[in-house]
């Protein structure tokens, strides 16, 4: 998995330039059956990553350009009457939408009224499109992966709380440094176009997706991980930044994902089993856009991202977890 990661990200590379971290954790979606949003100001190749990772891989592409007049069947699809011309037998068939593809690009999901941002709820948690009371399986492996401009307000409708759970991931990226916008000039104003190879296929994908799966991940850091989001939640004992700054903490999906997202990432690195190091590697991306902030955090201009470093450095590793001090105790005869 190590090299089919490192062979993936260099055809990703002949396209993108820079975002190594971005092309990181889109590797981990895709790898371990998540979805993805992809969060920055326009012209920062959000939609090329997404169309290059696609491109990298041999799996159907799908673009769905999210408009507010967009109705929920141009997603998913929608019944029609066909007539037998023999016969003159009328019967409802089912015409599939765009969102029957493996990787499916909801560019600019902000811009489209809920009802049509809800169409894609059961299919990202479903796997499958259900019309006419009649479910239809869609085709794997499925990845949503979307992107959304932050700094655009009018004419907009933010998505809910309960669909922005269902991305594993919300990907912030950020300005290129100076070198990287000097190459990304120089590549995108001459005459020479590269185009990235396909390298995997959907067996591939389905074969890493299962091995991610199987990567052993000891109790005390599940534990760990556990402490980090239920450390989000205001409860009595929580953390003070929490206490003032936080209205809302993550769900249990998160800890689901902070978990399969470090067994992948350990995958990436080459390594057999999980590390601290790789469950704090993916903890900002998983809880960003799971915890909801109050007035005091934007009135001090405390972010969500700032909360959740601080609360990276608060939540004990695993020397303080009584269990895991029994088990030490254990290992070393004390106990």
């Amino acid at each position: 998995m190590a090299e089919a990661s490192h062979r993936l990200k260099a055809q990703l590379q002949r396209v993108i330039v820079g975002q190594n971290e971005v092309l990181d954790e889109l590797m981990v979606a895709m790898f371990t059956g998540g979805h993805a949003l992809l969060e920055g100001v326009p012209g920062l190749a959000k939609t090329l990553i997404v169309s290059t990772m696609a491109k990298s891989v041999s799996l159907k592409f799908a673009r769905i350009q999210f408009t507010p007049d967009l109705m929920p069947s141009d997603v998913t699809g929608t019944e029609v009457i066909q007539e037998d011309r023999t016969t003159g037998h009328r019967e409802l068939r089912f015409v599939r939408g765009p969102i029957f593809a493996n990787v499916v690009l909801a560019d600019e999901i902000n811009r489209t009224p809920p009802k049509t941002q809800a169409a894609l709820l059961e299919a990202m948690q479903e796997g499958q499109v259900t019309s006419g009371g009649e479910a239809h399986p869609l085709p794997k492996p499925f990845f949503v992966l979307a992107t959304q401009n932050p700094i655009e307000q009018e004419g907009t409708y933010p998505l809910p709380e309960a669909q922005l759970d269902r991305f594993m991931f919300l990907i912030r990226i950020g300005y290129p440094t100076e070198s990287e916008e000097m190459e990304i000039v120089q590549r995108t104003t001459g005459s020479i176009h590269q185009e990235p190879e396909a390298i995997l296929k959907d067996a591939d994908i389905l074969a890493i997706q299962r091995l991610v799966r199987e990567v052993p991940i000891a109790d005390h850091l599940v534990r760990y991980a556990l402490r980090l989001v239920r450390a989000t939640r205001r409860d009595p004992g929580s953390p003070k930044i929490v206490q003032d700054y936080l209205t809302w903490g993550a769900g249990p999906r998160a800890s689901q994902f902070l978990v399969l997202a470090a067994k992948a990432r350990a995958l990436l690195a080459g390594e057999r089993h999980v590390m601290p190091h790789h469950l704090q590697a993916v903890a900002l991306s998983v809880l960003r856009h799971r915890i909801i902030t109050n007035f005091n955090a934007q009135a001090d201009g405390i972010t969500a991202d700032d909360i959740v470093r601080e609360l990276l450095k608060l939540v004990p590793m695993d020397a303080s977890d009584p269990a895991t001090a029994r088990t030490l105790d254990g290992v070393s005869g004390g106990a």
